[in-house]
């Protein structure tokens, strides 16, 4: 007799640990993910602010599942349902499920202007980081170039939207590299007096936290010379301006950069399951989960991670956080396993073990129940969950060893411009120019 096949969509934190945690259960595992590698989200910053390389926080699904012998990966868009054949549709292929996880993350979401991502880069995806590392690196180049002091303002002013972690994240490591990294790199421009704003809508950044904690934060960004403004709604973006609006006032921020931490929507795919098996989304797409993770009229179907919208201990629905996919992931494998004994499992419950937010060199906060902690400490803390989060062994010791050369050197060493960008536009040379040879 047939093992059942459990179909997992995505394999990010929340598929890619419901996998593993069925490695010794009689199920045969299908991973479908439309990208061949896991990707660590929380530090993509890191790689579009030069301190680490795309490589450092990935890992091929192939490899970390090669011992995992009852798993097949497939690379893939999931593109339909058949709910009645129990067939999941990806593109040409159709395959039959028993049991059906559906992991697949969220994008970007741009609030109802989308024309707004033509100018503000988001950071989602590895792509993301390395276009924003060229628009930052590309931001100095292109300063450079130019005597005229208003052209360099321009230049050297970066507007970073939305004041949750990942906002806050960004704005410290843009600080750093502009006031540590590149102080003596350049000749026409000053790179420490690059002005950094951070806009946030709530009354504070990191609403989500303590407001100790984001008082703590202030401060941090403030030491770096970052600008705060809360309280500030986006009105309009435009190529080289932000236009924003505060007590019923508005003010035109000019930039030639300006990058998006604001907010995110669930995989489009919440749609289809909206369509296919009638499910119900929430404002933001995510589907709305039963209390052991399945869909509503749906036992054998689980939504996690980003894409889903489960109430935690206060009714109000968990964060999109990697702790919360991480546990998920265990909870539905066991589950599965539990199921397939003929035993049951008590609901899905959040153990919320803290969070956590760097601002830079020894600059960090970290919420841990009532307790909130800042500075060295907080950092250090940060570090470590980091580093064990990391899936692949040898990323930790790659991360750890970049960490410390970093730490000591004040230096970042991924500062790379591989995609298209302003700073080389004026170099292409046409047919009467003349032109070096070797």
């Amino acid at each position: 007799m047939a093992n059942p096949h459990v179909v997992v969509v995505g394999g990010g934190f929340a598929g890619l640990r419901a996998v593993q945690t069925l490695k010794r259960i009689p199920v045969d595992v299908t991973l479908i993910d439309c990208r061949n590698f896991h990707l660590f989200q929380p530090l993509l910053y890191q790689v579009a602010t030069g301190g680490l390389s795309p490589a450092n926080i990935t890992t091929p699904l192939r490899y970390i599942l090669k011992r995992q012998r009852n798993v097949r990966v497939l690379l893939g868009t999931v593109t339909d349902f058949d709910v009645d054949s129990h067939v999941v549709i990806a593109g040409t292929r159709q395959i039959s499920y028993d049991f059906l996880i559906l992991a697949a993350g969220a994008r970007s979401s741009y609030f109802g202007n989308p024309r707004w991502s033509k100018t503000a880069q988001c950071l989602k995806t590895i792509e993301d980081a390395t276009e924003i590392r060229a628009q930052i690196l590309a931001a100095f180049e292109t300063a450079e170039k130019t005597a005229h002091p208003t052209e360099q303002r321009l230049e050297l002013t970066f507007v970073i939207i939305g004041g949750g972690p990942t906002g806050v994240e960004l704005a410290g490591a843009v600080a750093e590299l502009a006031k540590d990294t590149l102080r003596r790199e350049f000749r026409g421009v000053r790179p420490e007096g690059t002005r950094i704003l951070l806009i946030e809508a709530a009354d504070r950044i990191l609403p989500t936290y303590p407001q100790k904690a984001s008082q703590i934060v202030a401060k941090q960004l403030a030491s770096l010379g970052v600008t705060v403004r809360s309280g500030c709604k986006v009105h309009d973006i435009r190529p080289n301006r932000v236009i924003l609006e505060r007590n019923g006032s508005s003010e035109t921020i000019e930039s030639h950069t300006t990058l998006w931490a604001a907010g995110i929507r669930a995989s489009s795919l919440g749609r289809l399951l909206a369509d296919r098996m009638g499910a119900i989304l929430d404002e933001s797409g995510r589907v709305k989960v039963q209390m052991d993770l399945s869909l509503p009229g749906h036992p054998n179907v689980f939504v996690l991670g980003d894409l889903a919208c489960c109430p935690g201990k206060d009714d109000s629905p968990l964060p999109a956080l990697a702790p919360v996919a991480l546990q998920q992931g265990r909870y539905v494998g066991r589950l599965i396993a539990a199921r397939l004994r003929g035993e049951d499992r008590p609901p899905f419950q959040y153990k919320d073990r803290g969070n956590l937010a760097t601002v830079g060199r020894s600059a960090a906060v970290g919420v841990f129940g009532r307790v909130v902690i800042g500075g060295f400490v907080a950092w250090l803390i940060w570090l470590f969950v980091h580093l064990m989060l990391l899936v692949r062994h040898e990323n930790r010791v790659l991360v750890f060893v970049q960490w410390a050369f970093n730490y000591i050197t004040r230096n970042r060493g991924a500062r790379l411009i591989t995609a298209s960008s302003r700073a080389l536009e004026d170099e292409t040379p046409d047919a009467n120019t003349p032109r070096a040879t070797d």
